[in-house]
């Protein structure tokens, strides 16, 4: 395919003029969350809530807008975050306290959704103590989708930030320098959310909801491709020291609910 020009208006010129998606699906009782328990909400000190997905029985994966401050150009601490797998109703399956934070270095908090941001918007939270397999199995990552490919996407967001929903049906519209546009619809919260595709019996995450906006009268989600990023990040962690996120960025705690929600651009 034709490679992208580095703005998200040459994005949205390749989206189709028809990108009708599927209804979203609330995931009302555990019968519902069966295959889903890794996918879950992250809470901010209080301050607001991301969503993120297990990748490994104690890391997390969500967006780097999700962990900063934006106003002060911070990362919040470790210890701000609680991940909640399979959260409904203020229950979850399993929570835990989080004790180390990368973003990836090429994530620039202070500029916003541009497109070398979404390009970059991944962090990883590592867990105090894993969460069992048995009670919440990790999603492995896919790479090779290709526009036109159906996907599914299963967040939180604001109106519903108490239920998983699930979308089953929405598409890749693009594809090109490291971004995915997608007609699923997400909204403030889905930050972190989870883009899945069908791999035989199992789910695996194509990319993670970074941002949207509205395009021909729908709202197309961005997101990244992320084997290279997810690489990136893990080995960000093994260098890190283990006491604290403040060590890793060289930046310390903050506090604003306007910074962990996914980011919609305004025309």
């Amino acid at each position: 395919m034709a490679s992208f020009k580095t703005t998200l208006a040459t994005l949205l010129l390749l989206i189709p003029q028809s990108i009708g998606a599927s209804g979203l699906i609330p995931l009302t009782d555990r019968t519902d969350m069966l295959g889903w328990e890794a996918v879950g909400r992250i809470d901010i000190g209080g301050t607001g809530y991301c969503t993120g997905v297990l990748i490994a029985n104690d890391l997390v994966l969500t967006a780097a807008h999700c962990v900063f401050n934006k106003s002060k150009n911070q990362l919040y601490e470790a210890g701000t975050f609680t991940f909640s797998a399979g959260f409904q109703d203020g229950n979850a399956i399993e929570s835990r306290s989080v004790k180390q934070v990368v973003a990836h270095e090429n994530y620039r908090a202070a500029l916003g959704p541009i497109t070398s941001n979404i390009r970059h918007d991944v962090a990883l939270l590592k867990l105090e103590t894993p969460i069992s397999a048995f009670t919440a199995a990790p999603f492995a990552i896919h790479s090779g989708i290709k526009p036109g490919n159906m996907v599914s996407v299963v967040s939180y967001g604001k109106g519903r930030d108490d239920v998983l929903s699930w979308q089953k049906k929405c598409d890749v519209l693009a594809r090109g320098k490291g971004l995915i546009a997608f007609n699923c619809d997400v909204t403030f919260g889905s930050s972190g959310a989870p883009v899945f595709v069908k791999e035989g019996n199992r789910a695996r995450i194509v990319s993670l909801v970074s941002s949207g906006r509205n395009a021909h009268g729908e709202t197309v989600a961005f997101g990244m491709d992320l084997p290279e990023n997810i690489a990136d990040l893990k080995q960000a962690l093994r260098a890190a020291p283990r006491q604290t996120a403040k060590t890793i960025t060289r930046i310390s705690v903050g506090s604003d609910r306007q910074n962990t929600s996914a980011k919609f651009i305004k025309n």
